[in-house]
């Protein structure tokens, strides 16, 4: 019997789990030891699918054993979401409860930190209207802006992680039975999470060496620019003035080191909002508000997508860089092996947090104003003058493969190869 049945969502004992639970509870201390790094009296805020509560449990459970202050759970479910884009007026998609995202925001500038679980079914939409998709997309964004400024601008200390759903296994594994599909899904997990090591907590602090390592060689280089090849690809990426580059952990301005995505792989930055040209195509597909977009194509000028188009999801990707004025530029650049351990599986997830740490990747819209030297990402204008983008959306899309090559430009027009045949040159 599967986990879940439209007609009757059941959320299944430890017992009835297709997989071993005893690996919730590791993926739970690592979520809050290694990703949060929850401080003794800090409050918690998480969210999640109504089917993660086995997972979400544990994560309140292990919140408070460290000695969280309060813990705060907000819970989503697939069938409440598909209600709106079913029966919804069009003016009911243009709003969105702006109230929740303010009193996220006043909790998370307040020191209060976010960990999200995800599990979503990816493709929950896919056979919704584009043009409602996109409206109610574009409402929810404006509205969560007050959330999520915290959040890339780093101002507390974040975390994502993720549960084996149902809707989600049976698209990795298609095949499979129901159980089979999650138990699959589960293994991948927790294997790509580290936590089916004997020592969870000691694995990612070497993980984060090897980060860290990869962080300071490209910081040491303090490139200008990082030209890209690969087929369908010819694009020189311009970095923001002041640009420092992150890997895996990271200290929050209110001083918390912690780990935002579990699992992780790269090391990125900030781009130079007008200094990117040329054409990039993506190399696997992008699941963008339950809808599947592939066969990405884009060319840029002067940092702006001046031409666009996509094989599959075209309408609802044409939509999304027109969210806002700067939902055609790059707010963040991404290199990740393409031997990463996620690579490696074969396996597309159709989630963005894991397929972006399979590739190398850009994102569109918002930039990380962490990702600057000294005291830069402090100041909103001192981020935009040295070319931090700024949108209500923020949205990562892969272009990594085993055929891209990197150069990285010196200030002085000089070239050092960073990337060869999607592998680390330098290593």
């Amino acid at each position: 019997m599967g986990l879940y049945n439209r007609s009757n969502m059941n959320i299944l004992p430890d017992e009835d789990l297709p997989f071993d639970a005893n690996m919730l509870d590791r993926l739970a201390m690592v979520a809050i030891r290694v990703g949060l790094n929850l401080q003794p009296g800090q409050d918690l805020i998480i969210t999640g699918p109504v089917e993660a509560l086995p997972l979400i449990r544990r994560i309140s459970a292990e919140a408070y054993k460290n000695e969280a202050g309060v813990v705060s759970t907000i819970l989503s479910d697939d069938e409440l979401q598909l209600t709106r884009y079913e029966h919804a007026t069009d003016e009911s998609l243009d709003r969105a409860p702006d109230w929740m995202f303010k009193a996220m925001g006043e909790a998370y500038n307040d020191n209060t930190a976010r960990l999200a679980v995800s599990a979503a079914n990816p493709l929950l939409l896919a056979e919704q209207d584009p043009a409602r998709v996109a409206r109610a997309g574009k409402s929810m964004s404006m509205a969560a802006k007050p959330a999520m400024e915290p959040i890339t601008n780093f101002v507390t200390n974040w975390n994502i992680v993720s549960y084996p759903g149902l809707a989600w296994a049976k698209q990795v594994f298609p095949d499979k039975s129901d159980d089979e599909a999650v138990a699959a899904l589960a293994e991948a997990i927790f294997s790509i999470s580290r936590v089916d090591n004997d020592d969870p907590i000691a694995a990612w602090k070497e993980h984060q060496a090897t980060l860290t390592a990869r962080q300071e060689w490209m910081n040491e280089q303090n490139f200008h620019s990082l030209h890209y090849t690969a087929p369908g690809t010819d694009l020189t990426l311009g970095l923001a003035d002041g640009h420092a580059w992150k890997g895996g952990a990271s200290t929050s301005r209110n001083g918390i080191t912690c780990t935002p995505n579990i699992p992780t792989e790269e090391v990125f930055t900030t781009p130079h909002a007008d200094r990117v040209n040329g054409t990039v195509r993506a190399s696997k597909p992008l699941v963008h508000r339950g809808t599947l977009i592939d066969g990405i194509e884009v060319r840029f000028e002067e940092g702006k997508i001046v031409e666009a188009k996509a094989d599959i999801g075209e309408e609802v990707f044409l939509q999304l860089i027109d969210t806002d004025e700067g939902a055609r530029k790059l707010g963040e650049v991404a290199l990740v092996p393409h031997s990463s351990p996620i690579s490696a599986s074969g396996l597309l997830f159709y989630n963005t947090l894991y397929d972006e740490n399979a590739s190398c990747h850009i994102a569109l819209g918002q930039c990380y104003s962490k990702c600057f030297k000294g005291d830069i990402g402090k100041d909103p204008e001192a981020v935009v003058a040295a070319g931090g983008n700024s949108s209500n959306i923020h949205v990562d899309w892969m272009i990594g493969s085993g055929e891209l090559d990197i150069d990285g430009v010196t200030q002085d027009g000089d070239r050092i190869p960073v990337m060869r045949n999607g592998e680390w040159a330098y290593e």
